[in-house]
């Protein structure tokens, strides 16, 4: 039997990835097959990042076309192509960063900016371009988070240069402030200060930047909301009622301003126990699928509440970059994966492939 291009599209499309749990002709990821006698080669194009993933999916992919009888060499060529998705509507498009997401909780103290440090590692470990804008004028943390100190350095004196460490690319007022001296701002000054540090940071093509927001509904959620392209929004709560309460208020917010939910990440589920290891719902459970099941949204995963993870954040070794290999690290992980793919599953933005209309009067 001679192969062809359609048996060989046949046999993948019985191979199923498993981040999108889509076949891989259905999600539109076989390109380039080639044939030279019964010989084939292709490509698998990932929309997400997934430098773990790329060795189990071309083997399985390679495994499949195998099947077919009468198959000789079978070649796969497994990478993965990030692109720009649309964001709210009549927000342009930054062009040095092609995907943004907004961390964001509706009440302070449920874990959101370590929550988004590890997710922006993740996804950085996975083999994206990732930036973090610590979007908390009030009270920045990722500084100590990311365990960087000193100021930006400017070329122009106009924009900055972002600060970086463990790969990651990071902006904050933070970095040009004293740790103890207060942000006594009003409103207005605080959006036009978030605007600057989005704005007039030198990113560097980023494939995602991740937005630490400050928790609640206010003026700083609003100008994101308003002037910033929003690719989505993960909300970050607790199990107990008080917390979910206000992350509703805040999945509530992002609707009404047409930035999609991702998914609701549950922080803080269980309690492991350090000398024991025993796991104890200290904070209530199953609150965040509960929420998911509600309004119709993914539960992204459930975290637990463990010494290890302040410790190594509040030393500047977040725990994807401190125990990459522990079972914690594996967790923000499948998280990130699970984002990028809801991200890549969003329409392309298609902006840069109209030309722009003029209408003069003679």
């Amino acid at each position: 039997m001679s192969i062809t291009v359609e048996l060989v599209k046949e046999a993948l499309s019985k191979v199923i990835d498993p981040n999108t749990h889509k076949d891989l002709v259905a999600g539109r990821c076989v390109k380039n097959i080639k044939l030279d006698g019964n010989d084939v080669a292709f490509d698998v194009e990932l929309g997400y990042p997934a430098k773990s993933q790329i060795d189990g999916i071309r083997k399985a992919a390679i495994a499949g076309v195998r099947q077919l009888s009468g198959i000789g060499n079978v070649s796969a060529n497994v990478y993965s192509k990030i692109i720009a998705h649309t964001a709210q509507r009549g927000v342009k498009l930054m062009s040095n960063v092609k995907n943004i997401i907004a961390v964001a909780s509706g009440k302070g103290g449920v874990g959101k900016s370590t929550t988004a440090v590890n997710l922006a590692l993740a996804l950085a470990a996975e083999g994206a371009q990732v930036g973090i804008l610590d979007a908390d004028i009030y009270g920045p943390s990722q500084p100590m988070m990311m365990g960087i100190t000193g100021r930006p350095e400017t070329v122009d004196g106009k924009t900055m240069e972002p600060m970086e460490n463990h790969g990651l690319q990071v902006s904050s007022i933070g970095f040009m402030i004293d740790p103890d001296e207060p942000m006594v701002w009003r409103g207005p000054i605080v959006t036009q200060a978030l605007q600057q540090l989005l704005d007039q940071t030198n990113w560097r093509d980023l494939d995602y930047l991740i937005v630490d927001m400050p928790p609640g509904t206010g003026d700083i959620q609003l100008t994101l909301s308003q002037k910033v392209p929003v690719t989505g929004a993960v909300i970050v709560t607790t199990p107990q009622d008080i917390a979910l309460l206000d992350a509703r208020k805040g999945l509530k917010m992002f609707e009404k301003v047409d930035i999609p939910i991702l998914g609701i990440i549950e922080n803080m589920s269980t309690h492991i126990c350090s000398n024991c290891g025993h796991a104890e719902a200290i904070f209530g459970q199953g609150g965040g699928e509960k929420m998911c099941g509600e309004y119709g949204v993914e539960f992204l995963g459930a975290l637990p509440l463990t010494m290890s993870i302040r410790e190594q954040t509040d030393s500047g070794m977040p725990t994807v970059v401190a125990d990459p290999d522990g079972p914690v690290a594996e967790i923000y992980r499948s998280i990130a994966r699970k984002i990028a793919v809801k991200v890549a599953e969003k329409a392309k933005d298609m902006s840069s492939k109209f030309p722009s209309i003029v209408i003069k009067n003679d």
